[in-house]
């Protein structure tokens, strides 16, 4: 299998090499003349700002790669470098919260912060000028954008090339043969000397004893073999082995792809690498493996990006991203609250977020966790963020959720707020006038934020009640705020149109009152009885109102609870605390990675129709049931990452966990065996059957973890996504971190089937 170039992949020797091969690089990527990228390269000095009093001098450079920033750190628990790919924005000038609470004294200019992927703290920081700060802006948009256009092929030519580099111990570009079997190492491959040797003196046809620049390629052309994919292709070739547009149309077929003439072509044109092939629509096995390579070869179905649901319908027919206690970046009891929380859980497409809204000084309310040591933040800094990010990645209504503990007279601040800095995005009225009979629907409220909250009965003030007070609080805490009762004010009451918090009673008094606007809060224990207790009523009961459930008060390390079982039962605010990775998020975040991850998911038809009589517990023809077979055989995985970087020979042992989250009755687990020595390029070809009753609530967990015989195994990597998102046929997975970032390039390669029982 032929190599790509690398982006700046060689070794680096002294500054005049490191200057010419980071030119080479530039000029890969397009970027040879580019001024902002040859200042990156030289690096410079910014200011690193953390607090009003911290504000450190720390020295920034590009790499020769292209694609790694070194950045000065006196922190040993963080590396020094990070990749332009793990960086989710760029912010100019004084948008952050540190920014705009510490950088007002310095121009906005010269002032940016890196938002990163995943659980990195963002990087607060200002150039030495006005200029300076426009190139690092500049530049690092131009890397960025770049780098999203990086084949899968080109992402792990370029991976081997870092570990290459880190390998040439004495920096003469070039692999003695105790540097290979460091590199083999690095990239997480144990194999025994003899073999490697042979390896090496294969590529060295300089009969040198080391490996120079053309030699090095070749061995990374070996290292990036994928004999599986070669078997593929010359299954289908046959044996002149080249695919015919016939040829390529009875793959396509098998992979339940488009098998026209126009789409074999299509892909012929966009893949294959070999002029001559091309011109001939002819399909080489380069070209095929770029194909397999491509997102077009993702188990994921790449339509499911955009928003491809009837987004028309009322809100309570769509299960909602949902944020428990969303300002707070740790715990539950002593850690920071932040509106970095809030930008983060936006950004990760959540619709509602929740607000425990306290008395603060100077009058200004204040959100916090009450009656514990976490930090406080100012209620209006909170909703000045979310207005600044509630529509960054979806445009659907953002739901707030207020917890009101607050008096009179800030409450009347509150509302000031609210209607004085989210202006015409906030809901004050029903739309068009309507009347209250049904929610609106997420296409309706577009760009819109919606306040849920205690609502005062017509005749004026009463007092509070304390049904999500005394449903999301400790005993003690609950003991407390009964003492003292505060009075909902108008102001703040008028905002409350579509969720008003309503304390629930039971299934038949909903059905009786037929109150669309009204929601109730459930805590984990309570929703659970009520779906197995009578999960056909809260199912029906949540065609017409919101339903919330949230973690109990008891989970003050913020664990989440399985959010699948909510889900089953048709709730559809099912809030998690986004800050603690883990099996629960990950089936959030797979369950929302669809839709355009727009943060609304339609339900299927069996849990909005009130007459289809729908019971997790027991799915019946005719309301659920669609039995099907998943077959996944889990054939490779590529270039894992190391679960102990400290340990050099440490090597990982990976296996291979499927799960399946359901209706009860569909869930189920199975593994592979585990692989000796090998993160690079595992192979175990063993298929995992499962049966799946009810597709459309069903999630697929992929895990990776490195086995360990005397303790439980180690997290490498892992991917959720819906049953009904899956492509069929030979596909690879891209992995994510623990944190949801992507583990690029690891990846699995699987091929699965489907078929009705």
């Amino acid at each position: 299998m032929m190599g790509t170039k690398s982006k700046g992949s060689q070794p680096r020797h002294q500054e005049a090499e490191n200057k010419k091969l980071a030119l080479k690089a530039f000029k890969k990527v397009g970027l040879l003349e580019d001024e902002d990228v040859k200042f990156m390269l030289k690096g410079s000095k910014l200011q690193k700002l953390k607090s009003r009093r911290w504000k450190k001098e720390r020295r920034m450079k590009l790499q020769d790669d292209c694609l790694s920033i070194w950045c000065e750190s006196k922190s040993k628990s963080k590396p020094p470098t990070f990749s332009v790919m793990d960086i989710r924005e760029i912010q100019v000038g004084h948008q952050s919260m540190v920014m705009k609470k510490h950088g007002n004294s310095f121009s906005e200019k010269r002032c940016f912060t890196i938002v990163f992927t995943g659980s990195r703290s963002s990087l607060d920081l200002v150039a030495a000028s006005d200029e300076e700060g426009r190139c690092w802006v500049r530049g690092l948009q131009k890397l960025r954008k770049k780098a999203e256009t990086m084949s899968q092929r080109e992402k792990i030519h370029h991976w081997i090339h870092e570990h290459l580099r880190n390998a040439d111990e004495n920096n003469d570009k070039k692999m003695s043969f105790e540097e290979v079997k460091s590199l083999l190492k690095m990239i997480n491959i144990e194999t025994d000397d003899e073999y490697a040797y042979q390896v090496f003196k294969q590529c060295d046809r300089s009969k040198t004893n080391k490996l120079e620049e053309s030699e090095i390629e070749d061995f990374c052309k070996f290292l990036m073999q994928r004999p599986e994919l070669e078997q593929i292709f010359s299954y289908y070739s046959g044996e002149d082995q080249i695919l015919t547009v016939r040829e390529l149309k009875k793959f396509l077929k098998e992979q339940k792809e488009i098998a026209t003439d126009e789409n074999a072509v299509l892909i012929i044109q966009k893949f294959e690498l070999n002029d001559t092939a091309k011109k001939n629509l002819l399909f080489t096995q380069d070209g095929f493996m770029m194909y397999l390579l491509s997102a077009e070869g993702d188990i994921f179905n790449r339509d499911h990006d955009e928003v491809y649901q009837d987004m028309s319908q009322p809100l309570s027919h769509y299960f909602i991203s949902t944020s428990h206690n969303t300002y707070l970046m740790e715990d539950q009891l002593g850690g920071p609250s932040s509106t970095e929380a809030y930008i983060r859980a936006l950004l990760r497409g959540c619709r509602c977020v929740e607000l425990d809204c306290w008395e603060g000084q100077n009058g200004e309310p204040i959100i916090y966790h009450g009656y514990t040591l976490t930090s406080k933040i100012l209620f209006k800094d909170v909703i000045t963020t979310i207005r600044d990010y509630a529509f960054t990645v979806s445009p659907y209504p953002v739901i707030l959720s207020l917890e009101n503990h607050c008096g009179k007279e800030q409450q009347t601040v509150m509302a000031r707020h609210l209607k004085g800095i989210l202006g015409n995005m906030l809901v004050t009225a029903p739309v068009d006038d309507k009347v209250l009979n049904e929610l609106p629907s997420p296409e309706e409220l577009k760009r819109k934020i919606l306040i849920k909250g205690k609502k005062l009965k017509s005749g004026g003030s009463t007092a509070m009640q304390q049904e999500e007070a005394t449903d999301e609080c400790e005993e003690e805490n609950v003991k407390n705020e009964k003492k003292n009762k505060k009075k909902l004010t108008r102001e703040l009451s008028d905002l409350v149109i579509y969720c008003q918090s309503t304390h629930f009673q039971s299934f038949d008094q909903t059905w009786s009152r037929q109150v669309s606007h009204e929601t109730s809060s459930f805590s984990e224990t309570k929703a659970k009885r009520l779906i197995a207790e009578n999960g056909f009523s809260f199912v029906v009961h949540n065609t017409l109102q919101l339903s919330k459930v949230y973690p109990l008060g008891s989970r003050v390390s913020s664990s989440n609870f399985n959010p699948q079982e909510m889900w089953n039962g048709g709730c559809q605010l099912v809030a998690l605390n986004f800050q603690k990775p883990g099996m629960e998020m990950d089936l959030n975040k797979g369950k929302f990675r669809q839709n355009g991850r727009s943060g609304y998911i339609l339900k299927p038809s069996f849990m909005r129709d009130r007459s289809v009589p729908f019971d997790p517990a027991r799915p019946m023809e005719g309301s659920g049931l669609d039995r099907k077979q998943l077959i996944i055989d889990v054939i490779t995985a590529q270039q894992l990452p190391k679960v102990n970087k400290d340990k050099k020979n440490s090597i990982v042992d990976p296996l291979v966990r499927v799960e399946i989250h359901g209706v009860p009755e569909d869930n189920a687990t199975k593994k592979t065996k585990h692989i000796e020595n090998n993160g690079f390029n595992p192979v175990w070809n063993e298929s995992l059957s499962f049966t799946v009753s009810v597709p459309e609530l069903t999630l697929i967990r992929f895990l990776v973890e490195d086995y360990d015989s005397s303790s439980s195994n180690d997290f490498i990597g892992q991917f959720t996504l819906p049953f009904t998102s899956v492509k069929e046929g030979y596909r690879h997975i891209h992995l994510l971190a623990r944190d949801s970032a992507p583990l690029s390039p690891a990846t699995l390669f699987v091929r699965v089937r489907i078929k009705s029982v």
